[in-house]
């Protein structure tokens, strides 16, 4: 979807279990490259204001690695962080991990992304959003398994 100054993904998904039980699986970094087919990998400390390491792998191109910085990191609730390709406003990225209570032991998972800058236009996100979409899947049924 096109915005004024950019380009977004949404996506979500129903996963029959609470959140807090989805977050156990979100902020085990360690355990993604067992589960995760989209973001392949996160070193560093996860903690808003740092830089980390964030490997992705957009479905069918060619793994990327950059350090974004973390701007939100709320228990069982969202991790989210901000990447730039050498400055920032050439092409910008802010990437969303948001868990939504349902209160009835469901969790509704969004994943998005917001990427701004001038370079945008140049870019097709089509591969990008069928990796959020396996991400999507595989959490679900990590989560419904466990």
């Amino acid at each position: 979807m096109f915005k004024k100054n950019g380009f977004s993904i949404d996506t979500e998904i129903q996963i029959n279990t609470k959140p807090e039980n989805i977050w156990a699986i979100l902020e085990d970094f360690d355990n993604y490259p067992n589960w995760n087919p989209f973001i392949k990998m996160v070193k560093g400390e996860v903690k808003v204001g740092n830089k980390i390491t964030v490997k992705v792998a957009p479905y069918g191109k060619k793994e990327m690695t950059f350090n974004p910085k973390v701007l939100k990191f709320e228990k069982n609730k969202e991790i989210s962080w901000i990447g730039n390709f050498i400055i920032p406003g050439l092409f910008d990225g802010e990437h969303k991990l948001v868990l939504i209570d349902n209160n009835n032991a469901t969790t509704t998972f969004k994943q998005s992304e917001k990427f701004n800058g001038i370079l945008v236009p140049l870019f097709k996100f089509e591969n990008t959003r069928l990796g959020f979409e396996a991400m999507n899947k595989e959490l679900k049924k990590v989560a419904e398994n466990k």
